[in-house]
């Protein structure tokens, strides 16, 4: 199976404070063609005006995933965390059993832009938790987040995992969807730049481009060439069905 999602597609809310692109339903956004794919409920790509962004409210029994793409975020929790996120981070919030939380525009004269995920838990009513790190700027593959918090990803309540991929204008790497009796699906979000899919198997070959995305199935295995400098993430989910 292949799942295209194109980013010129995707909801848009634009409250002026907040420019929001929803991958899947969200909100006032409905799809019923884009609810989510595996675990993987929402990717949201949010730009948040200076001074601004959301105001303390809740979340339970969810696993939320923030990555800085530009700029800073402030977050401020119930359990009495208060960090600054700035580009080149990520934070995993495990929601739990219940949490508050704001996350705001660290900055008084500067937007920040952030990828805003979040995965299905598998297990429910845990205690809250929060993790954050910062992200290299090599090239490759690189864990960001997984279900054991192995090689100093940050652990989140799901068989899953997230890792970014960054290539420079004309790389290539091979992506391939892991086959297990937890993994069987693989999810490519482009963040910046564009790049050329080819499907190993079928040969077919597909340009995605920065909010494009692609799903696959289990055993799937693609190339992907940069046409130029690309920022991207990798999903490994459960397998769908």
């Amino acid at each position: 199976m292949q799942y295209i999602r194109k980013g010129s597609e995707r909801g848009n809310v634009n409250l002026g404070w907040l420019n929001s692109k929803h991958s899947f339903s969200f909100g006032q956004y409905y799809d019923a063609n884009h609810m989510g794919f595996s675990a993987l409920r929402v990717i949201n790509d949010d730009i948040v005006q200076a001074g601004r962004g959301f105001e303390t409210h809740g979340h339970r029994d969810m696993e939320i995933i923030s990555f800085v793409v530009s700029g800073a975020l402030k977050h401020k929790d119930s359990t009495g965390n208060d960090y600054v996120i700035p580009a080149g981070d990520i934070q995993v919030m495990s929601a739990g059993k219940g949490i508050r939380h704001s996350e705001m525009n660290a900055s008084d004269h500067e937007e920040v832009n952030f990828i805003q995920i979040w995965i299905e838990p598998n297990v429910t009513g845990v205690q809250p938790a929060y993790l954050q790190k910062s992200v290299s700027d090599k090239n490759g593959l690189e864990l960001l987040v997984s279900e054991s918090g192995q090689n100093g990803a940050l652990k989140i309540n799901q068989e899953a995992r997230i890792s970014k991929l960054a290539l420079s204008q004309g790389e290539t790497f091979d992506l391939a969807v892991e086959s297990t009796t937890t993994l069987g699906a693989g999810y490519l979000h482009i963040v910046k730049g564009e790049l050329i899919v080819n499907d190993v198997k079928s040969d077919k070959m597909t340009t995605l481009t920065k909010g494009d995305a692609i799903g696959l199935g289990t055993k799937q295995k693609i190339v992907v060439l940069a046409n130029d400098d690309v920022l991207a993430l990798w999903f490994d989910l459960p397998p769908i069905g």
